[in-house]
């Protein structure tokens, strides 16, 4: 996990100067979402509905050329509003006009339209730009990552700076059109639905669309050489699966893990309730990282991921994602325990489908392998920090919350709070403050001390149900090997 290297309190100081009340008869759209975590993600004074990027990529030279095109509604009168991007920037149309930009720090692209933007009006935003993302440095690093035979976008909390202009945070997703054009031979993979795909002059075409909202930073593309799977659920959404033709030996477990997808997903609507989007699918890369990531519809997976053989905790773990993490977005980056904590207790609870052990067994083996003293109970899962944010804690203690909320309410009631929680909050955003105000709502029960000594308190929480058992270290469960390994997912570097 990348971060940006920021002091808060001086970069709101300088935010706060940079924004006149107001200017020309609007005003300035702050270049900040107002996440506390990254105060510069994301940007204020409109909101994005649509995204429609046309690309052209050279594997060659890294040159990727691209036209953005952004609809957008204002929820201010705009004289200048920002994007955040960080490739060369050749021309920007406003509603159709030229429109003046610039540059400021690493990653803000400043646009000044040829009038003021009324509030509350649709607005359409153009923006020609061409550059070498591998090249570009923001904040000391890169999500574009070069592959021997092309290369791939995939990172958290932030990835599209490197080849689109858009509002970077979760607080506004939008539907995407995803176009790309690439050397014939080579195949372009994006989110959602292959629209078409067309040849000429030597190169081909592809084009993917979302259609439901979509955060920026689950938006990806892989280009490369790609053995493709293809197939439909019994729902009839259409599952496509990619596998770099490079894998070498963890090509066999890539292929035995994802090609499951189908699979799980259908268990995890048992779980969760219907699946939220209209395509399924995933892809390993030729990338030497060991991460993966729930980018919407078609998750990510490093082939260090299979290194040790097939694992389907880690498809269980991304796919859970598409309902807690994609549907239902984080309100701030703070709110982080609503997408791994309940990713990772569905790993605990395919353990316990497939009679690998329980999420019990699970949950009291992980309580007694974490002593009072241990520094894994001064992480919160409710609020880590950014320091923290991907701490295994967070997974794991956070994921304790959820055994020990079960324990509290019975079966019967938390199940009905996992299929509820994606039903209610749907495509949007929340935070965990709104989950515990859904938890005592639906079960009817006081919650708030006790989701406080499992989210907030930085000490270790009295045992849970059956503690005696975890106090005298529990057997380890059949399934904790293969869970302990997917814990790289949370490792970005």
């Amino acid at each position: 996990m990348h971060r940006r290297l920021i002091v808060p309190g001086a970069l709101a100081a300088s935010l706060l100067l940079a924004i006149p009340a107001s200017a020309a008869g609007g005003t300035v759209g702050a270049p900040g979402i107002g996440d506390p975590y990254y105060p510069a993600s994301g940007n204020g004074g409109y909101d994005v509905s649509h995204y429609d990027l046309r690309l052209k990529y050279q594997p060659a030279t890294d040159l990727l050329e691209g036209t953005a095109t952004i609809l957008a509604t204002t929820t201010q009168a705009l004289s200048r509003f920002n994007l955040d991007f960080g490739l060369d920037v050749s021309e920007v149309r406003v509603n159709g006009k030229q429109a003046g930009f610039a540059r400021s720090g690493e990653q803000e692209l400043e646009i000044t339209p040829s009038s003021v933007l009324p509030r509350g009006k649709s607005v359409s935003v153009v923006v020609r730009y061409a550059g070498k993302p591998s090249e570009v440095k923001i904040n000391g690093w890169t999500s574009w990552v070069r592959t021997p035979d092309g290369a791939v976008a995939a990172q958290e909390p932030e990835s599209a700076a490197w080849w689109y202009p858009s509002n970077d945070h979760p607080l506004d997703k939008a539907t995407y059109d995803i176009s790309v054009s690439v050397p014939d031979g080579l195949q372009a993979i994006s989110n959602g639905t292959l629209q078409s795909q067309s040849s000429k002059l030597g190169w081909t075409r592809f084009n993917w669309r979302s259609s439901k909202p979509q955060a920026t930073y689950l938006t990806t593309l892989a280009i490369g050489r790609f053995d493709i799977t293809t197939d439909t659920t019994a729902d009839g959404l259409p599952v496509v699966n990619a596998y770099s033709r490079n894998l070498g030996a963890n090509g066999g477990a890539a292929r035995a893990s994802i090609e499951r997808t189908t699979e799980v997903a259908e268990w995890l609507t048992e779980v969760f309730g219907p699946y939220p989007f209209d395509a399924l699918g995933g892809y390993s890369p030729d990338v030497t990282s060991g991460f993966a990531l729930e980018t919407q519809t078609r998750p990510f997976y490093s082939p260090k991921q299979f290194a040790n053989g097939a694992n389907v905790s880690v498809i269980v773990h991304e796919l859970a994602h598409q309902w807690y993490g994609d549907s239902v977005s984080v309100k701030g980056w703070k709110d982080i325990w609503i997408n791994e904590g309940f990713a990772r207790y569905s790993q605990w609870l395919w353990s316990e489908k497939e009679g690998e052990g329980t999420a019990r067994e699970l949950a009291d083996h992980t309580y007694a392998l974490h002593p009072a003293d241990d520094p894994f109970w001064t992480v919160k899962p409710g609020d880590p920090g950014p320091d923290d944010q991907f701490d295994g804690a967070v997974y794991d203690r956070g994921a304790l919350a959820l055994q020990a909320l079960r324990d509290k309410l019975g079966d019967e009631t938390f199940f009905r709070l996992l299929k509820g929680w994606p039903a209610e909050h749907a495509y949007g955003n929340a935070s965990v403050g709104d989950f515990v105000a859904y938890a005592e709502r639906v079960s009817g029960k006081p919650l708030a001390g006790f989701f406080d000594t499992w989210l907030y308190q930085p000490t270790r929480p009295e045992a849970p149900a059956a503690g005696a058992r975890a106090l005298r270290a529990p057997e380890r469960p059949a399934s904790w090997q293969r869970i302990a390994a997917t814990n790289t997912i949370h490792d970005r570097h």
